[in-house]
């Protein structure tokens, strides 16, 4: 079931709308046409009890900032990018700076800040989204025609990314949600224990930024190739884990790429994905915000799954490419498989 209600009007007087899907078991998850927003995710723990698993907003103002990107569309490119300026094809493209020298998650209005255009497909569950990114925003060459999908089934949110240019431009899309298997409000992330099928990482500079290196996760915090307690090693790398993991999926939609699981409610949630890399995120940054049913979110209260081409990626030809042209089509998918340990949902 898929359902289209009012969330709020912006300052234009444009109506935001809240989509709500539902499918046989009661998992419920509600998006907005704002950002793509993922507002609510909520599925059952071991007892049959259901909890919000993601982090979020009430109402539609606070996501007007939203300055932790919680659960929206992050591009055209995700993470950052060094310098706020990249060279392609011989020409130097100068990008906004939103934190320091550097353009963040798609610049100082990127697309977790634009209203898409909407289209139900309540057939299939699936709420498809479309913006058209015009040549110059945010620095960006080209027009380029973006196209997100989310589908709820009985046990997995599907999120289908595309996006086709009229000039060569660079694109890396994904979702920032914020997951607490717990459920949103419940505490630290420290007992979820995390398994990520990845070898190798990429190390970061003092700004967060790849340095190039493409490095073993054998004898650092960062190997999680076994199950172990995020909370285990998170203060040998303060603030926590902000880090680009390489996996070894290598794009492979049917393979394993990390699971999560929470021991007392006994929820896990698996990733699957066409991507390269993703960003294991826990939260550093959440700073008191004030969120859904009045709970306040602090650092650690939470942890992200960003799949991803591996970050600055124009500064690194070593790296996967990002760069997208005409007559090409950008294509990616991401499958997050929620269940309780001994079955799906």
């Amino acid at each position: 079931m898929l359902t289209k209600t009012k969330f709020g009007k912006l300052s234009n007087k444009r109506t935001v709308h809240l989509f709500t899907f539902e499918n046989t078991c009661g998992t419920r998850m509600s998006v907005t046409d704002f950002g793509g927003i993922i507002t609510s995710l909520s599925t059952p723990d071991c007892k049959g009890h259901f909890a919000d698993i993601v982090l979020g907003y009430d109402t539609l103002e606070p996501y007007l900032q939203n300055p932790a990107y919680l659960g929206a569309i992050v591009g055209r490119c995700a993470n950052r990018i060094g310098y706020g300026e990249f060279i392609l094809d011989g020409k130097k493209y100068v990008l906004t700076k939103n934190l320091g020298m550097l353009q963040l998650h798609g610049g100082i209005q990127g697309f977790s800040k634009k209203l898409w255009e909407y289209e139900l497909l309540s057939d299939k569950n699936t709420l498809r989204l479309t913006y058209f990114s015009i040549a110059g925003e945010e620095g960006y060459p080209g027009n380029l025609k973006v196209t997100i999908a989310y589908t709820l089934n009985e046990n997995s949110l599907i999120i289908k990314y595309e996006a086709v240019t009229d000039k060569p431009t660079i694109v890396n899309l994904t979702n920032h949600s914020y997951f607490n298997l717990q459920g949103e409000g419940g505490g630290t992330v420290y007992n979820h224990l995390f398994r990520c099928d990845a070898d190798m990482f990429t190390p970061l500079n003092e700004e967060l930024v790849p340095t190039g290196e493409i490095k073993s996760v054998e004898d650092t915090p960062y190997d999680f190739r076994t199950f172990k307690e995020i909370g285990k090693c998170i203060k040998e790398i303060e603030p926590g884990y902000d880090i680009n993991f390489v996996l070894n999926s290598e794009g492979n939609i049917h393979k394993l790429a990390a699971r999560v699981e929470e021991p007392r409610s006994q929820r896990f949630l698996e990733l699957y994905t066409t991507q390269p890399a993703v960003q294991f995120y826990s939260g550093n940054y959440l700073d008191n915000i004030q969120g859904k049913k009045g709970h306040i979110y602090k650092k650690h209260y939470a942890f992200c799954l960003e799949t991803q081409a591996f970050p600055d990626a124009p500064h690194h030809p070593q790296f996967p490419s990002v760069v997208l042209r005409q007559g090409e089509q950008y294509a990616q998918t991401t499958i997050y498989r929620f269940g309780i340990n001994g079955r799906n949902i």
